[in-house]
């Protein structure tokens, strides 16, 4: 059930990053979309089969994209950048917990 949050911030970040590129053509979005995507997806897969590191990649997921998504958030305060930094922190502070439960 952990591994949820992974499989949905996957989707997320991959589509956004498609999204960035197909209306801008901004090869950044593209690569960080995807880049991150897969960051959650690898989270979710070490989450699911229950092998080590999975929601530590999480947490890296998650700060890295809130690392770019918060301060867009602040400065553009438009729906989608909004909506990716409250996802990205809460996908976060849900595997920080898990973390702190498993020690």
């Amino acid at each position: 059930m952990s591994h949820h949050p992974s499989y949905v911030m996957t989707a997320l970040c991959t589509a956004g990053g498609i999204a960035g590129y197909a209306r801008s053509r901004s090869v950044p979005s593209l690569v960080a979309g995807v880049g991150v995507g897969a960051m959650y997806g690898v989270a979710s897969y070490l989450i699911k089969e229950n092998k080590y590191y999975g929601h530590e990649t999480g947490v890296a997921a998650s700060v890295i994209l809130a690392s770019s998504m918060v301060p867009k958030a602040i400065r553009s305060r438009k729906p989608i950048p909004v909506t990716f930094a409250v996802c990205s922190v809460a996908t976060g502070l849900y595997y920080s917990k898990k973390i702190i439960e498993y020690w």
